[in-house]
Order: structure tokens, then C-alpha cells, then sequence
């Protein structure tokens, strides 16, 4: 698989944290993050490496042979920085702009709501 997106951005919570909210969407109910739109579906989990590694299964139903891979390293100040990666099946050709939708989605469920249900 070829990396095709990638994005690195701080986080207010601990590494254990992130990961849990990344392996358990609903964890809490009263601050849901995992909010989809239409076309998209809730990611089965592919692996995971307590507590720097999380593998997902593409949220794009048309677009199955997309992973996103969430790398969490402890930023020494309490909090985490994640670095999220969309792969790709090698030889699968996208157009800028497909590939710029689903960055623009990720950046958005992970850089703000997911931050936002820790505080920020």
C-alpha cells in the first residue's frame, strides 16, 4: 500500500486516550465524535498497537481499497501528536480531487472533532 494523504497535528490528551477514542468510537456518549456523513461508514478496526498504532478499514464505501493508519506518539507535555495516513492499494490511480475530499474529511474528524471532545 502507497501512502496517498498524510497529516501531523497535536492533540490535547494522552497517547492511552487517543488510541481508546480511536478503537472505541462510542466509548462516550455524551461527546460523540464519529459523526458520518451519508456516504461514508463507521471503519472496522485492521490492528492495532497499544497505544501508538491504529489501522482502519476505509470509511468510503466506494473507495474499499483505501486504510487509514493512526500513528501516536506522546508529545512530552500531555498530550499526544498524531499523524493520520491514508493508504492505497499500489497501482490505484485518484484524481486530486478525490483525494483531497478525503483528507479534508479526515482533517475533520480527527482534527476537530475529535479534538473537541477533549477540550479543544
Amino acid at each position: 500500500m502507497g501512502e496517498i494523504g498524510s497529516r501531523r497535528r497535536r492533540q490535547p490528551a494522552p497517547p492511552h486516550a487517543i488510541f481508546e477514542a480511536l478503537t472505541d468510537f462510542h466509548r462516550d456518549p455524551t461527546r460523540p465524535w464519529l459523526i458520518l456523513l451519508k456516504d461514508e461508514r463507521a471503519p472496522a478496526i485492521l490492528g492495532a498497537a497499544f497505544p501508538n498504532l491504529v489501522s482502519w478499514s476505509s470509511i468510503w464505501p466506494r473507495r474499499p481499497d483505501i486504510h487509514i493508519r493512526f500513528d501516536i506518539v506522546d508529545d512530552h507535555h500531555g498530550g499526544s501528536d498524531v499523524r493520520w495516513t491514508l493508504l492505497a492499494s499500489d497501482g490505484m490511480v485518484y484524481d486530486a480531487s478525490a483525494i483531497g475530499h478525503m483528507c479534508k474529511r479526515l482533517n475533520e474528524l480527527i482534527n476537530k472533532d475529535l479534538r473537541y471532545t477533549f477540550g479543544q
